[in-house]
Protein backbone atom coordinates (compact mmCIF):
# COMPACT_ATOMS: atom_id res chain seq x y z
CA UNK A 1 0.00 0.00 0.00
CA UNK A 2 1.36 3.76 -1.19
CA UNK A 3 0.16 6.09 1.20
CA UNK A 4 2.13 9.04 0.10
CA UNK A 5 1.20 11.60 -2.60
CA UNK A 6 1.95 11.58 -6.13
CA UNK A 7 4.44 14.53 -7.72
CA UNK A 8 1.66 15.68 -9.58
CA UNK A 9 -0.57 15.44 -6.22
CA UNK A 10 2.35 17.36 -4.01
CA UNK A 11 2.41 20.25 -7.17
CA UNK A 12 -0.68 20.72 -6.81
CA UNK A 13 -1.14 20.53 -2.66
CA UNK A 14 1.71 23.27 -2.92
CA UNK A 15 0.32 25.62 -5.32
CA UNK A 16 -3.13 25.35 -3.73
CA UNK A 17 -1.19 26.56 -0.57
CA UNK A 18 0.66 29.38 -1.75
CA UNK A 19 -2.22 31.11 -3.23
CA UNK A 20 -4.41 30.15 -0.11
CA UNK A 21 -1.97 31.70 1.92
CA UNK A 22 -1.39 34.91 -0.23
CA UNK A 23 -4.65 35.76 -1.90
CA UNK A 24 -7.38 34.05 0.15
CA UNK A 25 -5.99 34.24 3.78
CA UNK A 26 -5.66 38.42 3.86
CA UNK A 27 -9.83 38.49 3.24
CA UNK A 28 -10.76 36.07 5.48
CA UNK A 29 -11.87 38.17 8.33
CA UNK A 30 -12.85 40.98 5.94
CA UNK A 31 -15.12 38.11 4.29
CA UNK A 32 -16.49 36.95 7.95
CA UNK A 33 -17.09 40.33 9.66
CA UNK A 34 -19.23 41.68 6.40
CA UNK A 35 -20.81 38.21 5.63
CA UNK A 36 -19.89 39.20 2.00
CA UNK A 37 -19.96 36.17 -0.65
CA UNK A 38 -16.30 36.19 -1.85
CA UNK A 39 -17.46 36.03 -5.47
CA UNK A 40 -13.90 37.56 -6.22
CA UNK A 41 -12.05 34.88 -4.57
CA UNK A 42 -14.05 32.43 -6.08
CA UNK A 43 -12.74 33.74 -10.08
CA UNK A 44 -9.26 34.22 -8.75
CA UNK A 45 -9.67 30.56 -7.92
CA UNK A 46 -10.57 29.41 -11.61
CA UNK A 47 -6.42 30.15 -12.39
CA UNK A 48 -5.22 27.99 -9.96
CA UNK A 49 -8.02 24.93 -11.21
CA UNK A 50 -10.11 24.88 -8.17
CA UNK A 51 -13.38 25.08 -10.30
CA UNK A 52 -14.36 21.81 -12.04
CA UNK A 53 -11.13 19.93 -10.58
CA UNK A 54 -12.49 16.26 -11.31
CA UNK A 55 -14.19 16.95 -14.46
CA UNK A 56 -12.75 15.44 -17.50
CA UNK A 57 -10.95 17.94 -19.81
CA UNK A 58 -12.80 17.25 -23.19
CA UNK A 59 -15.96 18.80 -20.59
CA UNK A 60 -14.32 21.78 -19.62
CA UNK A 61 -12.72 20.55 -16.20
CA UNK A 62 -9.29 20.10 -14.75
CA UNK A 63 -9.37 16.52 -15.03
CA UNK A 64 -7.37 15.90 -11.60
CA UNK A 65 -8.39 13.17 -9.06
CA UNK A 66 -10.08 13.60 -5.76
CA UNK A 67 -7.49 13.05 -3.57
CA UNK A 68 -5.98 16.00 -5.63
CA UNK A 69 -9.58 17.35 -5.03
CA UNK A 70 -9.60 16.97 -1.23
CA UNK A 71 -5.89 18.61 -1.18
CA UNK A 72 -6.84 21.18 -2.48
CA UNK A 73 -9.95 21.88 -0.75
CA UNK A 74 -8.39 21.39 2.68
CA UNK A 75 -5.20 24.36 1.88
CA UNK A 76 -8.46 26.68 0.78
CA UNK A 77 -10.11 25.85 4.26
CA UNK A 78 -6.93 26.15 6.33
CA UNK A 79 -7.45 29.82 5.14
CA UNK A 80 -10.99 30.83 4.46
CA UNK A 81 -13.77 27.65 5.82
CA UNK A 82 -16.21 29.92 3.24
CA UNK A 83 -14.43 29.87 0.14
CA UNK A 84 -13.35 26.11 0.81
CA UNK A 85 -17.56 25.48 1.33
CA UNK A 86 -18.52 27.33 -1.69
CA UNK A 87 -16.03 25.39 -3.67
CA UNK A 88 -17.61 22.60 -2.16
CA UNK A 89 -21.06 22.91 -3.34
CA UNK A 90 -19.47 24.87 -6.98
CA UNK A 91 -17.89 20.94 -7.47
CA UNK A 92 -18.92 17.96 -5.37
CA UNK A 93 -22.72 19.39 -5.94
CA UNK A 94 -22.93 21.29 -8.99
CA UNK A 95 -20.39 20.36 -11.49
CA UNK A 96 -19.94 16.73 -11.00
CA UNK A 97 -23.54 16.33 -10.96
CA UNK A 98 -24.34 17.46 -14.29
CA UNK A 99 -21.45 15.79 -15.75
CA UNK A 100 -22.59 12.34 -13.91
CA UNK A 101 -26.08 12.61 -15.30
CA UNK A 102 -26.45 15.32 -17.59
CA UNK A 103 -27.66 15.19 -21.20
CA UNK A 104 -25.32 16.36 -23.84
CA UNK A 105 -26.87 19.51 -23.76
CA UNK A 106 -26.66 19.72 -20.62
CA UNK A 107 -22.98 19.50 -20.38
CA UNK A 108 -22.39 21.94 -23.08
CA UNK A 109 -24.92 24.28 -21.35
CA UNK A 110 -23.26 24.35 -17.79
CA UNK A 111 -20.08 22.25 -17.69
CA UNK A 112 -17.42 24.48 -19.23
CA UNK A 113 -19.51 27.69 -17.49
CA UNK A 114 -19.20 26.37 -13.94
CA UNK A 115 -15.04 25.75 -14.66
CA UNK A 116 -13.98 28.49 -16.26
CA UNK A 117 -16.35 30.40 -13.45
CA UNK A 118 -18.66 32.16 -15.99
CA UNK A 119 -21.17 30.42 -14.09
CA UNK A 120 -21.60 29.21 -10.35
CA UNK A 121 -24.23 26.65 -9.31
CA UNK A 122 -26.17 25.88 -5.91
CA UNK A 123 -27.77 22.76 -4.85
CA UNK A 124 -31.35 23.26 -3.67
CA UNK A 125 -32.57 19.85 -1.72
CA UNK A 126 -33.04 20.88 2.44
CA UNK A 127 -36.36 22.15 3.21
CA UNK A 128 -38.18 23.54 6.17
CA UNK A 129 -39.17 19.64 6.52
CA UNK A 130 -36.63 18.18 4.74
CA UNK A 131 -33.20 18.57 6.39
CA UNK A 132 -31.65 15.13 7.71
CA UNK A 133 -35.03 13.29 6.15
CA UNK A 134 -33.91 15.00 2.66
CA UNK A 135 -36.47 12.28 1.29
CA UNK A 136 -39.41 14.23 2.69
CA UNK A 137 -39.47 16.99 -0.02
CA UNK A 138 -42.62 18.77 -0.31
CA UNK A 139 -41.66 21.17 -3.24
CA UNK A 140 -43.61 19.50 -6.07
CA UNK A 141 -43.22 19.59 -9.88
CA UNK A 142 -46.40 18.86 -11.27
CA UNK A 143 -46.30 18.10 -15.19
CA UNK A 144 -47.80 20.93 -16.91
CA UNK A 145 -47.72 21.05 -20.74
CA UNK A 146 -44.41 19.58 -22.51
CA UNK A 147 -42.74 20.03 -19.17
CA UNK A 148 -43.26 21.13 -15.20
CA UNK A 149 -44.57 23.32 -12.34
CA UNK A 150 -42.04 23.64 -9.71
CA UNK A 151 -42.99 25.07 -6.55
CA UNK A 152 -41.78 25.07 -2.74
CA UNK A 153 -39.40 26.52 -1.02
CA UNK A 154 -35.66 25.73 -0.22
CA UNK A 155 -33.97 26.70 2.71
CA UNK A 156 -30.18 26.97 3.84
CA UNK A 157 -28.94 26.88 0.17
CA UNK A 158 -25.36 28.14 -0.32
CA UNK A 159 -23.90 30.02 -3.41
CA UNK A 160 -27.22 30.75 -4.21
CA UNK A 161 -26.69 34.73 -4.00
CA UNK A 162 -24.68 34.65 -6.69
CA UNK A 163 -25.53 31.56 -8.69
CA UNK A 164 -26.65 31.63 -12.40
CA UNK A 165 -28.07 27.88 -12.28
CA UNK A 166 -29.51 25.71 -9.11
CA UNK A 167 -30.07 21.97 -8.99
CA UNK A 168 -33.09 21.82 -7.50
CA UNK A 169 -34.89 18.57 -6.22
CA UNK A 170 -38.53 18.53 -5.77
CA UNK A 171 -41.36 15.56 -5.63
CA UNK A 172 -43.05 14.14 -9.19
CA UNK A 173 -44.63 11.33 -7.60
CA UNK A 174 -46.18 11.69 -4.62
CA UNK A 175 -46.77 9.09 -1.73
CA UNK A 176 -43.55 7.39 -2.12
CA UNK A 177 -40.76 9.64 -0.61
CA UNK A 178 -37.08 8.79 -2.21
CA UNK A 179 -39.01 6.75 -5.24
CA UNK A 180 -40.67 10.07 -6.73
CA UNK A 181 -37.93 12.83 -6.36
CA UNK A 182 -36.78 14.42 -9.64
CA UNK A 183 -33.56 16.60 -10.17
CA UNK A 184 -33.82 19.77 -11.96
CA UNK A 185 -31.59 22.04 -13.97
CA UNK A 186 -33.11 25.46 -13.24
CA UNK A 187 -31.45 28.93 -14.33
CA UNK A 188 -31.44 31.65 -11.40
CA UNK A 189 -33.01 34.32 -13.63
CA UNK A 190 -36.07 32.00 -14.69
CA UNK A 191 -39.27 33.87 -13.40
CA UNK A 192 -40.93 32.97 -10.78
CA UNK A 193 -38.12 32.49 -8.17
CA UNK A 194 -37.69 34.58 -4.68
CA UNK A 195 -34.34 34.90 -3.09
CA UNK A 196 -34.70 35.66 0.12
CA UNK A 197 -31.16 36.46 2.27
CA UNK A 198 -30.28 34.72 5.83
CA UNK A 199 -27.73 36.52 7.67
CA UNK A 200 -27.71 34.98 11.33
CA UNK A 201 -25.31 32.31 10.46
CA UNK A 202 -22.99 31.58 13.86
CA UNK A 203 -20.15 30.69 11.15
CA UNK A 204 -18.96 30.07 7.50
CA UNK A 205 -20.26 33.81 6.86
CA UNK A 206 -20.47 35.00 3.33
CA UNK A 207 -21.35 31.84 1.42
CA UNK A 208 -24.30 32.97 0.22
CA UNK A 209 -27.10 31.26 1.34
CA UNK A 210 -30.14 31.83 0.81
CA UNK A 211 -34.15 30.63 1.28
CA UNK A 212 -35.78 29.85 -2.32
CA UNK A 213 -39.22 30.23 -3.30
CA UNK A 214 -40.41 28.65 -6.20
CA UNK A 215 -43.31 29.01 -8.55
CA UNK A 216 -41.72 28.43 -11.87
CA UNK A 217 -42.10 26.70 -15.44
CA UNK A 218 -39.66 24.05 -16.00
CA UNK A 219 -39.09 21.93 -19.10
CA UNK A 220 -38.53 18.49 -19.88
CA UNK A 221 -35.11 19.31 -21.21
CA UNK A 222 -34.25 20.84 -17.54
CA UNK A 223 -34.96 17.17 -15.80
CA UNK A 224 -31.41 16.22 -14.90
CA UNK A 225 -30.66 12.36 -15.07
CA UNK A 226 -34.57 10.11 -14.95
CA UNK A 227 -37.40 11.04 -14.05
CA UNK A 228 -37.93 9.86 -10.19
CA UNK A 229 -34.55 9.03 -9.64
CA UNK A 230 -33.45 12.55 -8.26
CA UNK A 231 -33.04 11.28 -5.13
CA UNK A 232 -30.62 8.53 -5.43
CA UNK A 233 -29.03 11.44 -7.67
CA UNK A 234 -29.07 13.86 -4.79
CA UNK A 235 -27.29 10.75 -2.62
CA UNK A 236 -24.46 10.36 -5.10
CA UNK A 237 -23.78 13.92 -5.17
CA UNK A 238 -23.20 14.03 -1.26
CA UNK A 239 -20.70 11.32 -1.64
CA UNK A 240 -18.40 13.77 -2.83
CA UNK A 241 -19.81 16.45 -1.04
CA UNK A 242 -18.97 14.88 2.08
CA UNK A 243 -15.50 13.79 1.03
CA UNK A 244 -15.31 17.94 0.47
CA UNK A 245 -16.62 18.71 4.03
CA UNK A 246 -14.07 16.41 5.30
CA UNK A 247 -11.27 18.16 3.46
CA UNK A 248 -12.87 21.34 4.72
CA UNK A 249 -12.96 20.10 8.15
CA UNK A 250 -9.53 19.46 8.29
CA UNK A 251 -8.23 22.80 6.77
CA UNK A 252 -9.87 24.53 9.53
CA UNK A 253 -8.15 22.21 12.45
CA UNK A 254 -4.85 22.50 10.81
CA UNK A 255 -5.07 26.42 11.08
CA UNK A 256 -5.99 25.78 14.84
CA UNK A 257 -4.13 23.70 15.70
CA UNK A 258 -0.91 26.03 13.78
CA UNK A 259 -2.06 29.02 16.07
CA UNK A 260 -2.01 26.75 19.08
CA UNK A 261 1.24 25.89 18.64
CA UNK A 262 2.21 29.26 17.39
CA UNK A 263 0.75 31.01 20.98
CA UNK A 264 2.17 27.89 23.00
CA UNK A 265 5.72 28.64 21.77
CA UNK A 266 5.66 32.70 22.35
CA UNK A 267 3.40 32.43 25.73
CA UNK A 268 5.16 32.49 28.56
CA UNK A 269 3.66 32.08 32.33
CA UNK A 270 5.99 31.42 35.40
CA UNK A 271 9.16 32.33 33.74
CA UNK A 272 8.95 29.71 30.76
CA UNK A 273 6.87 29.32 27.33
CA UNK A 274 3.68 27.31 28.17
CA UNK A 275 4.97 24.96 25.18
CA UNK A 276 7.09 23.35 27.86
CA UNK A 277 3.94 22.56 29.90
CA UNK A 278 2.98 18.86 29.49
CA UNK A 279 -1.12 19.88 29.81
CA UNK A 280 -0.32 21.83 26.39
CA UNK A 281 1.93 19.35 24.90
CA UNK A 282 -0.82 16.79 25.10
CA UNK A 283 -3.28 19.01 23.67
CA UNK A 284 -1.61 19.47 20.47
CA UNK A 285 0.05 16.23 20.87
CA UNK A 286 -3.93 14.91 20.53
CA UNK A 287 -5.16 17.52 17.90
CA UNK A 288 -1.97 16.58 15.74
CA UNK A 289 -2.76 12.78 16.16
CA UNK A 290 -6.63 12.97 15.21
CA UNK A 291 -6.22 15.23 12.68
CA UNK A 292 -3.58 12.96 10.50
CA UNK A 293 -5.82 9.76 11.50
CA UNK A 294 -8.78 12.12 9.95
CA UNK A 295 -6.86 12.60 7.20
CA UNK A 296 -6.18 9.66 5.57
CA UNK A 297 -9.70 8.89 6.14
CA UNK A 298 -10.46 11.60 3.62
CA UNK A 299 -7.56 10.37 1.14
CA UNK A 300 -9.29 6.85 1.69
CA UNK A 301 -12.77 8.22 1.28
CA UNK A 302 -11.57 10.32 -2.00
CA UNK A 303 -9.69 7.40 -3.55
CA UNK A 304 -12.68 5.44 -3.30
CA UNK A 305 -14.99 8.52 -5.17
CA UNK A 306 -12.41 7.78 -8.09
CA UNK A 307 -12.63 3.82 -8.07
CA UNK A 308 -16.35 3.09 -7.12
CA UNK A 309 -19.84 4.24 -8.05
CA UNK A 310 -20.80 4.95 -4.73
CA UNK A 311 -18.58 5.64 -1.46
CA UNK A 312 -21.19 6.38 1.14
CA UNK A 313 -19.73 4.33 3.76
CA UNK A 314 -16.46 5.62 3.35
CA UNK A 315 -16.88 9.25 3.08
CA UNK A 316 -19.52 9.14 6.01
CA UNK A 317 -16.74 7.65 8.03
CA UNK A 318 -14.39 10.48 6.76
CA UNK A 319 -16.85 13.31 7.53
CA UNK A 320 -17.86 12.17 10.64
CA UNK A 321 -14.08 11.59 12.04
CA UNK A 322 -12.56 14.80 10.60
CA UNK A 323 -15.26 17.13 11.63
CA UNK A 324 -15.08 15.88 15.22
CA UNK A 325 -11.29 15.89 15.44
CA UNK A 326 -11.16 19.85 13.88
CA UNK A 327 -13.81 20.53 15.83
CA UNK A 328 -12.06 18.98 19.13
CA UNK A 329 -8.71 20.69 17.90
CA UNK A 330 -10.68 24.43 17.48
CA UNK A 331 -11.97 23.72 21.27
CA UNK A 332 -8.20 23.03 22.49
CA UNK A 333 -6.53 25.82 20.74
CA UNK A 334 -9.29 27.98 22.28
CA UNK A 335 -8.43 26.82 25.79
CA UNK A 336 -4.60 26.86 25.22
CA UNK A 337 -5.10 30.90 23.82
CA UNK A 338 -7.29 31.48 26.82
CA UNK A 339 -8.30 35.19 26.79
CA UNK A 340 -6.38 36.12 23.28
CA UNK A 341 -8.14 33.30 22.00
CA UNK A 342 -12.17 33.95 23.17
CA UNK A 343 -11.97 37.40 22.19
CA UNK A 344 -14.54 38.64 19.01
CA UNK A 345 -12.39 38.77 15.83
CA UNK A 346 -9.76 36.78 16.78
CA UNK A 347 -8.48 33.78 14.22
CA UNK A 348 -9.31 31.28 17.15
CA UNK A 349 -12.66 33.01 17.65
CA UNK A 350 -13.43 32.80 13.71
CA UNK A 351 -12.48 28.96 13.71
CA UNK A 352 -14.42 27.78 16.36
CA UNK A 353 -17.01 29.10 14.91
CA UNK A 354 -16.52 27.62 11.47
CA UNK A 355 -16.04 24.52 12.51
CA UNK A 356 -19.07 23.99 14.18
CA UNK A 357 -20.54 23.36 10.35
CA UNK A 358 -18.82 20.66 9.58
CA UNK A 359 -20.81 18.35 12.27
CA UNK A 360 -24.17 19.90 10.61
CA UNK A 361 -24.42 20.47 6.57
CA UNK A 362 -24.36 17.79 4.23
CA UNK A 363 -25.66 15.35 7.19
CA UNK A 364 -25.04 15.91 10.60
CA UNK A 365 -22.27 13.61 13.09
CA UNK A 366 -25.66 11.74 13.87
CA UNK A 367 -26.68 11.34 10.05
CA UNK A 368 -23.24 9.54 9.53
CA UNK A 369 -23.18 7.57 12.12
CA UNK A 370 -26.46 5.81 11.28
CA UNK A 371 -25.06 5.74 7.92
CA UNK A 372 -22.26 3.80 8.87
CA UNK A 373 -23.62 1.69 11.49
CA UNK A 374 -25.75 0.29 8.38
CA UNK A 375 -22.65 -0.97 6.56
CA UNK A 376 -21.31 -2.29 9.65
CA UNK A 377 -24.54 -4.48 10.25
CA UNK A 378 -25.60 -4.47 6.79
CA UNK A 379 -29.12 -5.79 6.57
CA UNK A 380 -29.65 -6.98 10.26
CA UNK A 381 -31.58 -5.29 12.12
CA UNK A 382 -31.79 -5.45 15.96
Amino acid sequence: MVLDLTEEQRSFKESIERFAAETIAPKAARIDESGEFPIDLIRASVAHGLLGVTIPAELGGAGRDYVSYALGIEAVARASATVAAALVVLNSLVAELIAYAGSAPQKDRWLRALATGQALGAFALSEPNAGTDAANQQTTAVQSGDGYRIKGRKVWVANAEAAQVAVVFACTRPGVRAQGVTAFLVPMDTPGITRRARDESLGVRGLGCMDLDFDVAAGADQVLGPVDQGFRLAMWALDGGRVGIAAQALGIGEAALDAAIAHAKTREQFGEPIANYQAIQWMLADSATELAAARLLTWKAADARDRQERCTFEASMAKLAASEAAHRAADRAMQVLASAGYRRGSLVERLFRDVRATEIYQGTSEAQRMIIAEGVLGDSRI
